[in-house]
């Protein structure tokens, strides 16, 4: 763990490859003198350490994002798969003298699935779209389970003892072994997840998931890692129906630390075995030269594979397209399919797989290099380059104004349903104060999303960035008052921790990381996932002359200050936003009833339709 630490945060200060730099500290610590062999066994990693780890990652998955990228997950998690498998087990079998077939078509299974931790953290640290980031990451937790059913089927053709029928038989059992555990484990968790008021109880439920879906399907002569994934992704699309928001914190905050922990201890083990794998090599009988072919040959066909996979998939969607017009054939921009055919980094399963090979298998120590090398290769080879092909390509990096938009209209929407909740659910005993109290907080909170946007301002800072200052002072107060009381003496510790509680609960909700707005170079419209539609935005409003160019006249003759400004698209009026002082966007519309205003901040598009309360 100390090591983990050390060399991630250096890594991250140096803006390095984290699982480069671990795999690297693991390689020169094994030539070290006293540090001992750490021989990996392959049931640590496959029962003891991957669980958790798909785990993790599956709970994080959206099933509504997943249902719509089945069909390139798909593409990229099976058939690929079985595209290198067979790919790299031919090139194996050509170079590596009396090699059987079966043999290299098991090292072409062992090599197959790319490691979604090392593309992903590349991808979200050099701002790659979301689209892809799902799909590598939808890739990556289905991959492993047929890259693991093609090693096993190869390691029982090695023994010559399968057939093509019982190959079909054994994906199947796997496939509908796993499907089943994995959505018993899930549904039957969730069910007890719902029931559960304890924090502590439902994270420790939480943590036994994996391995409860793993074994039972193992059992079943299933797909461990088809169960768990499957289990997580129940779990994490039924999470905000069964448990608390609190519940939600703690079992988030306990996953990713064992995430962080178990994936990057894994990439230093890895590095750890190459000593004793060179040890073996050298044993092997077969010449330097030999085994540095069979290296370059190994790694170059599991990188030229996953290219012309993805080149063929595209040619053909193209050519689909341009025989049949009306057949619906989407194809991605050939600068996402580049991406995606280099963002194919291998880590912990690859090399785990490999020593599942059986003792007897021919050249194993070459093969167990070869996997090694390929891991390695590919984090240096596409992991150091991968960022610069993302900036030279020019793909659009996520867009916080878009994001910033997407949270408002949805937020929007809740604090409109919320105020309606309220007039149903309250009585007239209820005291006017606390009503009103609720209103406001519930109309802050959307007003402080919206100012999220532009950032064309008469204000220094917005009101919400204001009191955000303000109280985190006010907090700071507060805690050196506690700090003074918990010294002195003066309150019981139980009465002190709920008030520490209190304070640490309402910090956190203040307490974001600030992602400023950057400077659009293109339009924000309203993203299609997020747009409504009505008759009055649906009006083919023409392009009217704005009564101001710059500011709010209304705030100007009022003395006041403005956030953000909109303009009226039927009477050119620029007033100011539900933020400002004034509401005169919203007065305008009370007192003309005109229906629709966009933003008047720079670049932004977006409309609102105050009849509606729709975005468009």
């Amino acid at each position: 763990m100390v090591a983990v630490l050390v060399v991630t945060a250096v890594a991250r200060r140096l803006d390095w490859s984290e699982p480069l730099c671990l795999i690297s500290a693991g390689v020169v610590a094994s030539f070290v003198p006293g540090v001992p062999d750490y021989h990996l066994e392959p049931e640590v990693v496959l029962v003891g350490l991957l669980p958790p780890l798909l785990y993790s990652a599956a709970v994080q998955t959206s099933l509504v994002d997943f249902r719509k990228l089945r069909g390139p997950i798909a593409s990229l998690s099976v058939a690929l798969v079985v595209f290198t498998t067979f790919g790299v087990g031919l090139v194996t079998w050509a170079v590596v003298p009396g090699l059987p077939l079966a043999a290299g078509i098991a090292l072409g299974a062992v090599v197959a699935p790319p490691d979604a931790v090392a593309a992903s953290a590349v991808a979200r640290r050099v701002g790659m779209p979301r689209k892809l980031v799902r799909l590598l990451e939808g890739e990556s937790l289905f991959n492993d389970a047929a890259a693991l059913v093609a090693l096993r089927t190869a390691i029982a053709a090695i023994a010559g003892s399968v057939t093509l029928w019982q190959v079909g038989l054994d994906f199947v059992v796997a496939l509908l072994g796993g499907a089943l555990a994995g959505a018993i484990v899930g549904l039957g968790a969730a069910m007890l997840r719902s029931r559960l008021d304890d924090l502590v109880t439902d994270t420790a439920l939480s943590f036994a998931v994996p391995f409860v879906a793993y074994l039972l399907a193992e059992a079943a002569h299933g797909s461990g890692v088809l169960a768990v994934v499957i289990s997580g992704i129940i779990l994490g699309h039924k999470s905000p129906a069964i448990s608390s928001g609190s519940a939600r914190i703690a079992s988030q905050h306990n996953w990713q630390t064992i995430q962080f922990l178990l994936e990057n201890m894994v990439f230093l083990l890895i590095g750890l075995q190459l000593r004793w794998i060179l040890e073996e090599v050298a044993d092997s009988g077969v010449s330097p030269a030999l085994v540095v072919g069979i290296c370059a040959a190994v790694l170059g066909a599991t990188m030229a594979t996953r290219i012309a996979w993805l080149a063929g998939i595209g040619l053909g969607k193209r050519i689909v397209r341009r025989l049949r017009p009306g057949k619906k054939a989407h194809v991605w921009p050939w600068s996402y399919s580049a991406v995606i055919a280099w963002a194919g980094m291998r880590g912990v399963v690859t090399l785990a797989a490999a020593f599942i090979l059986p003792a007897d298998t021919p050249h194993r120590a070459v093969l167990l290099l070869a996997a090694f090398v390929v891991v390695a290769g590919t984090l240096v080879l596409q992991g150091m380059t991968l960022p610069r092909l993302i900036r030279r390509l020019k793909l659009p990096p996520p867009d916080p104004a878009e994001d910033a938009l997407q949270e408002a209209a949805v937020l929007n929407d809740m604090t409109l349903v919320a105020l309606d909740r309220l007039e149903k659910v309250r009585t007239p005993e209820d005291p006017e104060e606390v009503i009103r109290r609720l209103r406001d907080r519930l109309r802050d909170r959307s007003d402080s999303a919206w100012e999220q946007l532009g950032r064309n301002s008469a204000l220094p800072e917005t009101p919400s960035d204001t009191y955000r200052r303000l109280r985190l002072e006010l907090l700071q107060a507060e805690r050196e008052e506690f700090l003074r009381a918990r010294d002195g003496g003066t309150a019981d510790d139980i009465v002190l921790r709920r008030l520490l509680a209190r304070l640490d609960i309402e910090e956190s909700m203040l307490d974001r990381d600030d992602e400023e707005v950057a400077d659009l170079d293109r339009e924000l419209r309203t993203p299609m996932a997020t747009a409504g539609s009505c008759k009055h935005l649906g009006h083919p409003w023409k392009e009217i002359e704005p009564s101001s160019p710059d500011k709010c006249d209304a705030c100007v003759a009022e003395g006041l200050s403005w956030v953000h400004l909109r303009m009226c698209l039927k009477c050119g009026m620029v007033a100011c936003c539900d933020s400002s002082p004034g509401n005169h966007a919203t007065k305008h519309f009370r007192e003309t009833r005109h229906p629709v205003m966009r933003s008047f901040e720079p670049n932004e598009t977006w409309r609102w339709c105050y009849v509606d309360q729709q975005l468009g």
